[in-house]
Parts: structure tokens; sequence; C-alpha cells
């Protein structure tokens, strides 16, 4: 079947055409002949089918009659992400080519004011990430009432996302009698739900079996150890040996971890950027247009890419991280093997790991097999500049512990500090009585001399004179002085001292 015959009008077909598209893919087939009857739709699609066209050129189709107005638009698209809102943008500037709509976006990272002038022009198409259109409607910029056209679109992102409240709060926003077009990659419990709230008798398409993955990837695993450093090593070898790699997206669980491996490709010669939710916007869709180009063969990301954004000739696609949720890898490999391309996909795997790659095994029907070579030798000899800096301190802190002839060394030394504080107690236990007190003038003396010694040589000396050789301390014992009955040398200097008579006396 051709696209001719899906009832979409001539603009559409002549901008379809126009792109090289003669044939419509099977869900694009089953869903555009329902949104043009004006049903509800549910579709349920692995990624990289074509759900995006799904929708849009039956819109354009349908958006060829009527004028918006100012503040109320016409149809509204709900993104979860920036980058797949700008690209379901770009999908309407290509299709929509000789139709004058008022396309307007409303992502964060943009000022309020220019998209204020857009919508006060009146927008036939928005499009939207949840938080930013919730911002416009409670400044009361935006109103929600004319809405005749909904698209929730990658539903089940918007639910690890956490959007799911926003989306029921935009739902009771638009008219109850609008159209709902709902697209998903997979049907967990809530999203469920969500579906029987808010769609009324919808056209159920399925063109796969949910979190399935295309047959034209390779997917295969390698073991790796536990730490970081070890996998960095490995990632850059297989890079530099994996086969036919144009370029290749290696995605990461946290920002944190994308910004450290984007350093450490960096480092090692590798042309490569960075995508995640933190960067700035303009960073942001620099990068990816960047990757896009070729310009960047190699692109370091969180899940942010990994729903829904067209690259069509993505050869790789490497898990630093496994995913914590299963159905993450199903999006994330789909990157690669787009339009009946071939693509490769291969994931690191820690000890760690192995819980999270039984259930993504379990989820999409098959086992992941090992990559061939000898890759557990390579993590085993991994390059020590590379551990972080915290554990190599904490290596030097140990001085080798463990180690026989470092046990060996501080043995000796511990006895050298026995043999020193026993021959200090012998030395005080076999002082002369005379010697036990000293003459006013020369205990000042030595007095000014300990006080002009480092502190440190002074404590020493008193830890050593008054701990025995056993490590207790020795209790104190009060040290007896014989005088003979005229010596008076015991007495402070001051009182010797001959006392004058006054004058006259």
């Amino acid at each position: 079947m051709s696209f001719s015959n899906l009832g979409l009008s001539e603009k559409v077909l002549a901008a379809v055409a126009a792109t090289g598209y003669t044939n419509p893919t099977p869900i694009q087939e089953q869903a555009i002949p329902h949104v043009l009857a004006r049903k509800d739709v549910l579709g349920i699609a692995q990624t990289g089918t074509g759900k995006t066209a799904a929708f849009v050129l039956p819109m354009l189709t349908i958006l060829e009659k009527g004028r918006a107005r100012a503040r109320m638009p016409r149809t509204l698209i709900l993104e979860p992400t920036r980058e797949l809102a700008a690209q379901v943008k770009e999908n309407f500037d290509r299709y929509g080519v000789g139709q004058k709509l008022n396309v307007a976006l409303l992502i964060g990272g943009v000022s309020f004011g220019d998209q204020d002038a857009k919508l006060m022009r009146g927008v036939d198409v928005l499009i939207a990430t949840p938080g930013r259109l919730l911002d416009h409607t409670e400044r009361g910029g935006l109103l929600l009432t004319g809405v005749e056209l909904l698209v929730i679109d990658e539903a089940d992102r918007m639910l690890d996302m956490g959007f799911i409240p926003d989306i029921e709060r935009v739902c009771k926003l638009v008219p109850f009698t609008r159209q709902t077009l709902f697209f998903t990659a997979t049907m967990p419990p809530e999203i469920r739900r969500i579906t029987e709230a808010f769609l009324h008798n919808p056209q159920k398409i399925e063109v796969s079996r949910p979190a399935t993955t295309a047959v034209t990837v390779t997917q295969a695993q390698v073991p790796a150890g536990r730490e970081a450093h070890e996998k960095r090593e490995l990632l850059r070898r297989l890079l530099r040996e994996a086969k036919d790699l144009k370029n290749a997206i290696i995605f990461c669980n946290r920002k944190r971890e994308v910004a450290i491996v984007h350093k450490s490709l960096q480092k090692h010669g590798f042309s490569v950027g960075a995508l995640h939710g933190d960067m700035d916007q303009s960073a942001r869709t620099a990068a990816l247009e960047q990757f896009r180009k070729g310009e960047l063969p190699l692109l370091v990301a969180s899940d942010v890419a990994a729903r829904g954004l067209d690259i069509p000739e993505v050869s790789h696609v490497f898990n630093f991280d496994v995913p914590h949720h299963a159905d993450d890898y199903v999006h994330r490999i789909g990157r690669t093997g787009r339009a009946g391309r071939t693509g490769t996909a291969i994931s690191i795997v820690t000890p760690l790991d192995q819980k999270s790659m039984v259930a993504i095994e379990k989820l999409i029907g098959q086992s992941i097999p090992r990559a061939e070579g000898d890759y557990e030798v390579a993590a085993e000899a991994s390059d020590a500049s590379e551990r972080p800096r915290e554990q190599r301190g904490r290596e030097r802190s140990r001085g080798g512990r463990g180690k026989p002839q470092q046990r060996g060394r501080d043995r000796e030394r511990s006895h050298e500090t026995r043999d020193a504080r026993g021959e200090a107690r012998h030395a005080s236990e076999s002082r002369p009585p005379s010697e036990a007190r000293q003459p006013a003038e020369t205990r000042h003396r030595s007095d000014d001399k300990r006080r002009a010694e480092p502190r440190h040589e002074a404590r020493q000396q008193a830890n050593i004179s008054h701990v025995p050789s056993i490590g207790r301390p020795e209790p104190r014992r009060q040290r007896e002085v014989d005088t003979e009955p005229g010596d008076h040398s015991h007495l402070p200097a001051f009182l010797l001292r001959p006392v004058r008579s006054p004058a006259g006396a």
C-alpha cells in the first residue's frame, strides 16, 4: 500500500514524495486512517517504526481547515524531553511545506517572552514538555479550551520521568470532546490505567509485541570488573576493535558518569560529545546536531537520548552501564538498526549487573550472548592511571598492608621503640640522688634549654621516660630526698637572700 491510499491531502502527499518515502510503515498504514476518521488511537510499537509520522501526517491534513486564535492552540502534542519536542517540530517543518501553519515549541531553556509572543499570534500546533506547558497555563498566558486533538507521545518515558501527574492535570484542562492519540513502546500497568481513564473506545494498533528488540540489531554482552576504571579501559578497547563502526552512542545511567566517561575518552584521543539533562539547551542541541552531521562520531549520553531520537545511521550502541529498568534497554538499543539497517548493541556487564541482565533477557524473550574475545584479561590489566583519586589515596595510606616485607619492617620498628623506652627508664632509675634536686640557677638554665627544644621532641622524651617497656603507664612514685639539717639547697634562691634590717633598728 502507498501513502496515496491512506486519505491524506494532496499537499501532504507532495511533501512526503519530496522526502523520498513511497510506502508507509505498518503503524502508519494502520493509524493514519483512524486518525483521519477522528477516532482515539492507542498505538503500541517498538522504537524506530515511524510513530511520529503516524500522527504528524494526518494532523497536517486535518489542520488545513480552520484558523487558530490567540493563546488558544488547536492541537497539542506532549513530549517527555526537549530533544523529542524539537524533533517533532522538524517533522512538521518538513511535511508542512506549502501550508501556512503556526507551530510553537514550549520547552525549558528558552525565555518565556519569546514563547508568549508566539502564543499571542495564534498557534495551530503546540508542541510542549509538560513542565513548561503548565508554567504557561498557571501564568494565564495559555488556554487549552480550544484543543481539538491531543497527542501523548512516548507515554512510557513520561512514566519513568514522573510526568504522569502532569499528564493527568493537562487532560483535565483540555475539552472532554477532544480526540486523543496515545503512543507508547511498552504498556506498564500505570500506562494502562491512564489509557482507560482518558481514551474513549480507542482503536488499538499493535504492530509488534511490547518490549521487543529489532531483529536487525546484533546484541552482545562483555564481562568487566567491578571498578569503574576497568570499565573505561574495556570501553576504549571495544571502540578500537569494533567492526564497521561509523558512529556510536554510549549510554550511562547517571549524569555524573556521563561527564566522567566523556572526559576519559577525550583524554585518550577520541572525538566525542556529551548529552544529559543538566546541560544547557543550546549545548544539548549543538552536541546532537554535531553527532547527526558526523562531526562527532561518538556521543556519551544519559537516557535523555534513549527515546524517540531519529538518528537513522547509528551503527553501534554501547551500554557502559546496564540500565536499572529492563524497558530502558529496549529503547537504548533501538537507536541503532533503524529503518531496516543493521546495527550492533554491546553491554558492559559487571558482577553487580547480573540481576539486571536476567530481567532484560526475560523481558525481550531471548538470551544475550557473550562477545567473542578475551575481554576479561583486558579488564584485569587495566591502566592504573584511570583509578579514582580517592582509591589511589587509600592504597597509599594503607602502605602496602598485608605484604610480608612490610609486616617485617613494622615489627622491627616496634622492637626498636620498646628498646629505646627501656633504656630511658633504666637511665632515669640509675640517676644518683644528688642529681635529683639542682640549684635554682642550674634548674633555670635547664628550663630555658627545654623551652628552646621543639615541642614534639620534649613530648616524645616525656612519653619515653614515663612509659615502661611493657607498654603500660608506670605508677607515680613520690621521690624521697635526704637533706642534712644545715643543707638548704632544696629551697628557692629568693628565700636564701639575706634580710636587711631597717635603718636605726
